[in-house]
């Protein structure tokens, strides 16, 4: 065969499209890996953080939580016999515990969907709807859609059924909490449940071991700690702003963090 007619090697970039197609399959094998359990607490334990500043802000605002709803039960019952602190209080304390069923039924079944609550691509998937929940609240009471002003500026008597989708947003978002806390099997850390955290922590038998030898204890005491540092730092905010949309933004910030934290975190062993 002459000089000319032989064959010449393939050029660089035609081994782009392998080379592309090889990391695409190693990204998407690895949101198949399941994440380490003790490593994903941590997230978790920044979600308490994140529902402390939440519900700190938005009960101070609208007179409602958006994660603890035995409060809201509370709230709902005593507004029929007209005991509520604000016009149609029950009305957002009833929003609330509907989007947070609402999300706790979405949030599992989206886990089902994808593959099982363990997964890499479940968790990230899931805090990133979560995030955009946030930031979306935010977005609406930042352009004036919902009045965000701390203390509220309106009569007491002037009810404004707008405020009720942010606070349905945030419900509905802190249900993907709780869900992927037992879906990762970290129950010890529901993130938006304090009375049964405090339960378990102090009628732990094993309660007085050493800090290394009691890791459930230690995640349910960091865990109280968090929220309630959360719910100081959410009601020093909204005090120093006068607004409510600085906190919401500080939370969709914890939230993206915790979205970004999941394609780093080890793979269970």
């Amino acid at each position: 065969m002459p000089d000319s007619e032989k064959l010449e090697p393939l050029p660089l970039f035609d081994r782009e499209p392998a080379e592309t197609a090889h990391l695409s399959r190693s990204f998407w094998g690895r949101l198949s890996d399941e994440i380490d359990a003790n490593l994903g607490s941590f997230p978790l334990l920044a979600c308490c953080f994140a529902t402390g500043l939440t519900d700190g802000t938005l009960y101070n605002a609208y007179g409602t939580f958006v994660s603890m709803q035995t409060g809201n039960t509370v709230f709902v019952a005593l507004g029929t016999s007209g005991q509520n602190n604000r016009p149609f209080g029950w009305a957002r304390s009833l929003c609330s515990i509907g989007c947070f069923t609402v999300g706790c039924l979405a949030f599992s079944r989206l886990h089902k969907l994808i593959g099982g609550g363990r997964l890499r691509r479940t968790l990230f998937f899931s805090f990133l709807l979560q995030t955009v929940c946030v930031a979306v609240a935010a977005t609406i009471i930042q352009t004036g859609i919902v009045d965000g002003r701390y203390p509220s500026q309106r009569d007491p008597a002037d009810v404004d059924f707008l405020e009720l989708v942010p606070v349905a947003l945030l419900s509905f978002q802190a249900a993907g909490q709780i869900v992927n806390s037992r879906g990762l099997g970290v129950g010890e850390v529901p993130t938006v449940v304090i009375t049964t955290l405090l339960c378990d922590l102090i009628s732990d038998e094993q309660i007085l071991l050493p800090l290394g030898k009691n890791v459930k204890r230690n995640r349910r005491a960091v865990a109280f700690v968090l929220t309630l540092l959360g719910a100081i730092c959410g009601g020093w905010i909204s005090k120093a702003t006068s607004a409510v949309q600085p906190s919401l933004w500080f939370v969709a910030a914890i939230k993206a963090a915790i979205t970004l934290s999941w394609l780093c975190l080890g793979n269970a062993k």
